[in-house]
């Protein structure tokens, strides 16, 4: 095969054609020998009537600023922290963000004044990491006096009255919202027919080939089935190592087949701040069966100090 080199379009895609492994971006058309989708997932809120509205996207940098000074003027209320809908990234954040909202208002002095709740629909925290890390991480959560309600689907929220409204008859009241969106795949990738029955794209879990030859998903934008019926969590370490596997396909192919290229595993990891200056850590298989195999480390400061050096390494070495 020529070897023609490679092209990493940065402009907003247009449109997909995987059959022909071309996209249209700029007006402009690049038909390759294999294609990568990594174009990840779409931040949704405008799926919740009221939600834009109403509080903080946690997942946007405007979200997350935004919050950093309103918590700092809150210093009585209710502060929820609301799971939209299901799959969505880094399965920990709304954990995380809620620990850290209450360890923020003890260091302010104002925690006897604050209440604090999560809703998700999930039955659980990271129910796909198993009952074990599951436990876990709702004991971490409710020892702080957050309150937990699982298995609440929200279907609505008024803004002005500051309500929320779930598919279960409740109805919860909030002073200060942070909120996980609906995610969904891009339009474009919908569009392209590459989208499954879950609305993500399937794919083959260890080489990420889609049903087109030579195409190729990976990251968030991929649907992943387990055994215990729920897909693999949308993470960044699921999705780099996704990416070392696909280049290493392709190389593989150009390479005439020599050698044996490598599979993606399953295996993943991911810190859990929890406040305080100290973090826990999850470590495991996901592809075990019948359930994943997963283990979650006790917090403590090394393993928050291990989140700090990790971010600069990254930080580093592609910024």
């Amino acid at each position: 095969m020529e070897r023609k080199g490679i092209d990493v379009v940065h402009a907003e895609v247009e449109r997909i054609d995987p059959a022909q492994r071309t996209v249209w971006a700029d007006g402009r058309a690049w038909t390759g020998d294999f294609l990568v989708i990594a174009l990840g997932a779409e931040l949704a809120p405008q799926e919740i009537p009221g939600l834009a509205e109403a509080g903080y996207n946690l997942y946007t940098l405007e979200g997350a600023t935004a919050l950093r000074d309103a918590r700092q003027q809150l210093a009585a209320g209710r502060v929820v922290v609301l799971v939209t809908r299901l799959p969505f990234k880094c399965p920990a954040a709304p954990y995380e963000e809620a620990m850290l909202l209450e360890y923020d208002a003890r260091k302010r002095k104002v925690r006897d004044r604050l209440e604090f709740a999560l809703y998700t629909p999930e039955p659980g925290p990271m129910p796909v990491a198993g009952p074990e890390v599951s436990a876990g991480v709702r004991r971490l959560v409710e020892e702080r006096g957050i309150a937990y309600y699982p298995q609440h689907q929200i279907e609505r929220v008024d803004a002005v009255n500051r309500q929320l409204y779930f598919a279960n008859g409740v109805a919860a009241s909030y002073d200060l919202l942070v909120f996980v969106p609906p995610h969904l795949a891009p339009p474009v990738v919908r569009a392209a027919g590459l989208t499954g029955s879950t609305g993500w794209v399937p794919v083959d879990r260890h080489t990420l080939e889609t049903q087109f030859s030579r195409v190729y998903a990976l990251g968030d934008v991929t649907g992943i089935p387990l055994p215990v019926g729920m897909p693999l969590p949308k993470a960044g370490v699921f999705a780099h190592r996704e990416a070392e596997v696909v280049a290493q396909m392709i190389a593989h192919t150009v390479q005439g087949g020599r050698g044996q290229p490598t599979s993606f595993d399953g295996h993943g990891e991911c810190f859990v701040e929890v406040g305080d200056g100290r973090a826990g850590f999850g470590r495991g298989n996901f592809y075990a069966e019948p359930q994943p195999q997963v283990r979650l480390y006790a917090p403590g400061r090394h393993w928050h100090a291990g989140k700090v050096l990790f971010e600069k390494d990254w930080l580093r070495r592609w910024f």
